[in-house]
Parts: C-alpha cells; structure tokens; sequence
C-alpha cells in the first residue's frame, strides 16, 4: 500500500522524496536512531496517525530518534532485500505475505517483544522474527454521497455505473491489491472462478495503481465510487474524507467476508541499531501504544489483552458486526504468490 514519502517522524522534517533519507543524517554515526521501513497506513494524512504518536512519545522517553521510510508493502522487503550486503533499516513493518516473504529471504532475526506473549499466534511468525503490532481487516470503500445505497455484492460492480468509477490496487505491488486475489479467490470459491470475475470486472476498472492509500481520495471525491482499501487506513481517512464509507462485499448468493491483514513488524538482520530497534518493538506492543491503536490509528490491538473502550473502538466493532472473518492459508499463499499474480494479469490483461 504505498504512498511513497519518507517521514524522519522525530526530527520532524519534511516529506521527502520517495524512499530517501533526510539529508544530513548519517544512521551508521549516531547511536539515537532507529530507521524504520514499513508499509503506509499508520501515519496520518495530518501527522495525526498512531505511528506520529507513538513515535514522538518514544523519542521522548528514550531520546531514540525514529527515520521513518515508507513505501509499498512488496516495495520494503525489496529494498530491504537490495541492501542485504549493507543493511540500512532497523524495523520491518509489513503485511502478510510479505512479512512471509520477508522471513524466507533471510532478512529478519528472532526476537520477541515484551507483550508478544499476549499476541494470537496466527498473528505472530512460527519462528519469532516477526509479531503484529496493529492488527487490521481487508476491505472497500465507496462514495456515500454518490452512492446512496452502499454496494453489497462483487457482481453489483459489474454494472455499467461503475464503468472508469472503480479501481484496485496492483496485486503483487500492494499490500491489499494482493487482498483483493486472496478474497476473490475465498469468496468464488477457487482460483479459476476468481480469475473470471476479475476478467469480467476489468472492463470497469480504471487500471493499474501501486498506491492503495491515493485511491481514497478519489472515491471521496467522487472520481471514483469504489476502491479497495483496508479497515484500518480508511477509517483514519474518514476522520477528514466525509463521502467516505466502508463495506465488506460478498458474493449474490454469500454473506459479507474479511480477513485479519496486520502490520507486522521483525527486527531485521544485521541491522545497524539493532538496540534501539528492540526497545521500539518492545514500545510498540507496550499497553500505553497498544491502547492507542484504536483511539489514534483507527486499528484494532494486537494484544488480546487490551480491551479498549474508546469511541473509535466502539464504532470500530459495530463495523465488523455480521461480518465473516476467514483465515487465509498464508504458507500456500507465500509459495504461490507470483502464480496467482501471474494468472491475474493473464485474466485482466494486465
């Protein structure tokens, strides 16, 4: 899901160009930093997202300067990949699989973070390189203004409204682009039928995009009535995207469907801080953070032991109400990945 800017959160400074340092820092000098590479999402459009927080806060208590790179969720473990030979980040934060991806490319050590006990193991590496620390569900945003009745179904999208008025982000490259395969494919029950829906939808579909998080704006808007998204960003982007609304589509003759898509973070191999990297995965899974996912990120914990109460938790669950949560089979999906994609753009002609 990539929005392609970097953000040196602590030193505040300026959006820079796409997945460069700041200029003047030297991370390999200074023993206060810690670079984190991670998927967008959790940083608010406003400086208002949890990472802005608990970052500043974490800076703060431990006078640990945080250089925040953020990109794609395929594009980090690239570039973390590229740099093997000269480790730069610290942090891994991505979703599934290429968190998976990432363990099986030998970029990620084992460590776990204080309060990873208190983590479901389905949202934590079989081998501890790697924990959620928000956890978050796969979803679509539509235009309420727009549209007065929210879609419902996959094949409601099929219709001519919706002809150059829905786009997805490109699976392979994002993070819930590759969600939109792992849900069609759940919810057609198979690959195949999966690939004839979306050949059929591409016909509407605008194309190709590698930022999730840039279709949002669009569909508030109103250049677009629907895209894809994922609970947590879009929730966020409500705070100051008034036409924008979340559904769950199923297919005519189904229920509503999701899965789990949390950010998961590793410490990285090698990595040049790895001292401060562990204190900030430790500050990340902390209850003071941890309480705050909901209440500032728009994310649900990923701690089963922080109820929280607020009222962007309340809204939050109301939202999941009557809605299906299946657990994809993320070893077939990490093995297979590029098959699936491959048999997507042979069906879309991408």
């Amino acid at each position: 899901m990539p929005r392609n800017r970097i953000v040196p959160i602590a030193a505040l400074c300026l959006l820079a160009a796409p997945l460069t340092a700041c200029a003047g820092t030297s991370a390999a000098s200074d023993e206060k930093i810690v670079t984190v590479y991670s998927a967008d999402g959790l940083k608010g459009e406003n400086g208002d997202g949890w990472y802005d927080q608990i970052f500043k806060d974490f800076e703060k208590e431990t006078g640990i300067k945080v250089e925040y790179v953020e990109g794609g969720s395929g594009e980090v473990v690239q570039r973390a990949v590229r740099e093997k030979s000269n480790t730069q980040a610290d942090v891994l934060v991505t979703l599934p699989p290429f968190i998976q991806q990432a363990d099986g490319k030998g970029l990620l050590q084992k460590y776990a973070p204080a309060g990873s006990d208190q983590v479901n193991g389905a949202d934590k590496g079989a081998d501890g390189t790697w924990t959620s620390v928000v956890n978050n569900y796969f979803g679509f945003v539509y235009n309420k203004k727009e549209l007065k009745q929210a879609p419902t179904t996959w094949e409601q999208l099929l219709d001519a409204e919706y002809k150059n008025k829905l786009q997805y982000s490109t699976p392979g490259v994002a993070g819930d682009g590759t969600a939109v395969l792992i849900k069609a494919m759940h919810d057609f029950g198979g690959e195949k039928a999966a690939m004839d829906y979306l050949g059929r939808l591409q016909s509407n579909n605008v194309g190709p995009s590698a930022s999730t998080g840039k279709l949002a704006p669009k569909v508030d808007k109103g250049e677009l009535l629907v895209a894809n998204g994922d609970v947590q960003m879009n929730f966020a982007q409500a705070k100051s995207m008034p036409n924008l609304a979340i559904w769950f589509p199923a297919t005519a003759t189904g229920k509503p469907t999701t899965f789990a898509l949390p950010y998961a973070a590793g410490l990285i191999t090698d990595a040049p801080h790895s001292e401060n990297a562990k204190k900030l995965l430790d500050y990340m899974l902390g209850r003071k953070a941890q309480q705050q996912v909901s209440a500032i990120g728009g994310g649900f914990s990923a701690r089963q032991d922080i109820k929280a109460t607020d009222a962007n938790a309340v809204a939050l669950t109301k939202l999941m109400d009557g809605v299906e949560v299946f657990e994809p089979d993320w070893a077939d999906i990490d093995k297979n990945l590029t098959s699936y994609v491959d048999a997507w753009k042979s069906a879309t002609g991408s």
